[in-house]
């Protein structure tokens, strides 16, 4: 297993998902750094190079996840895996309040807080592009939408 992704792996990945992350759902040409290329499942708990294994993210979604595949629901203390853009539909986890991004299950509110999508900058960056009439995208509106 490697974790370099190819040329053409990245531009297959980042065409799937409409240039915005799969995450957060912040178009790469509204982000200030270039967006990567994640693995869903990490390499070191198995994952794969594959494209199915593969996510476009921006750089502040794949950093707060890193490695990781899943957090504890604290009200619980149950393991719960992170949401994964190849197997879930967006709207079942999440919807948009403004700015905010709010998790409607227990696998939406671990994604919520270990990429940290309601961090007072993330939050601000949005509400940005949505005066502007940028977020969400069209784009965005289609990975909300699929499945």
């Amino acid at each position: 297993m490697t974790s370099r992704i190819d040329a053409k792996s990245r531009r297959y990945v980042a065409q799937r998902a409409g240039n915005v992350c799969e995450y957060c759902l912040i178009a790469e040409k509204d982000s200030f750094f270039r967006h990567q290329i994640e693995h869903i499942i990490s390499l070191k708990h198995g994952g794969s190079s594959e494209p199915g294994n593969l996510a476009f993210s921006c750089v502040f979604c794949n950093s707060n996840k890193g490695s990781d595949i899943g957090s504890v629901v604290e009200s619980r203390g149950e393991l719960v895996r992170f949401f994964n853009p190849r197997i879930d539909r967006w709207s079942e986890h999440f919807r948009l309040d403004g700015g905010m991004i709010v998790a409607l299950t227990d696998i939406g509110t671990v994604t919520v807080k270990i990429l940290k999508f309601n961090a007072d900058e993330r939050v601000m960056e949005r509400e940005v592009l949505i005066s502007r009439s940028l977020y969400p995208n069209e784009n965005a509106v289609e990975l909300i939408r699929e499945h």
